[in-house]
């Protein structure tokens, strides 16, 4: 018994350890945008502000414009999650619960689309949006980013559909239930857990995505947030306390779901990997 409560004891210490090197960085952050250039180049970098700055995040809500860069990302993610996500579903059933002799070769076309890189498609896609004069619009960046979400989310679908029953599908088509109805009414509430997964993926890679964001919108008030922050660095003089603040309220969403939804997230994931 003494041994196994000091292997108990040895183990929590280890994951405090683990949990606070892990924490850190995010404590740091929300210091540094706390603090005045002066500080943070006077060696004052690890320690709490001497007066906390909270006018960083004011300065970078109204000069540095991350009100209009969170609105934009926060348009493109949604849009994205919910035209990828109901997309997918719709394809996912297309293929596995519908008898059709190209099922497995359309299959076949939207997994390989997860060999493809982004910076493959980069010049294609700038040379298309250019030309449907879709360039430095908001549908510049959520239709490339919903195309990139298919392949992963058609592929989790689909393993996860294979395994639902298809004697509720016949019951429901003797009751008198269209293939809609059958759709929504019970296909989508069996696979929303593989459905939160998809959501899950598909907001991580749209938030945090830098490529297309930069290449694809130049006017200011189109900008996400990636592209805003960085565009806050001055090329002469640097303010870094309210990019600081920029960066804090970039990470606040992923925290919040983490945390208001940590349950469902660890349930998704898990759920995820066992039918994937």
């Amino acid at each position: 018994m003494k041994k196994r409560s000091i292997g108990n004891y040895a183990i929590s210490a280890m994951l405090a350890v683990i949990a606070v090197i892990q924490i850190f960085p995010l404590i740091w952050l929300i210091l540094f945008s706390l603090k005045s250039d002066e500080e943070i180049f006077g060696g004052n970098i690890i320690g709490l502000p001497a007066k906390f700055l909270w006018e960083n995040y004011a300065k970078a809500f109204v000069g540095g414009k991350v009100g209009v860069y969170f609105l934009n990302s926060s348009i493109v993610t949604a849009v994205t999650i919910l035209a990828s996500g109901l997309l997918a579903s719709m394809s996912a059933y297309a293929i596995v619960r519908m008898k059709w002799k190209l099922s497995k070769p359309v299959l076949l076309i939207f997994l390989s689309g997860m060999m493809i890189p982004i910076h493959a498609a980069l010049l294609p896609l700038f040379v298309i949006l250019k030309n449907l004069k879709l360039y430095n619009t908001l549908w510049a960046l959520i239709i490339p980013y919903t195309a990139f979400a298919l392949p992963m989310a058609v592929f989790i679908l689909s393993t996860f559909m294979q395994s639902i029953p298809r004697e509720l599908e016949e019951a429901a088509l003797l009751d008198g239930c269209n293939i809609f109805q059958v759709f929504f009414s019970i296909i989508i509430p069996i696979v929303k857990p593989a459905l939160a997964t998809v959501s899950i993926f598909t907001y991580l890679s749209t938030w945090n995505e830098l490529m297309f964001a930069v290449t694809f919108i130049s006017d200011q008030k189109y900008k996400t947030l990636t592209v805003g922050i960085m565009s806050m660095v001055g090329q002469y003089s640097t303010n870094w306390g309210p990019i600081g603040a920029g960066l804090v309220i970039a990470t606040l969403p992923t925290v919040l779901i983490y945390i208001l939804m940590s349950g469902q997230v660890q349930k998704s994931l898990t759920a995820g990997a066992v039918k994937g």
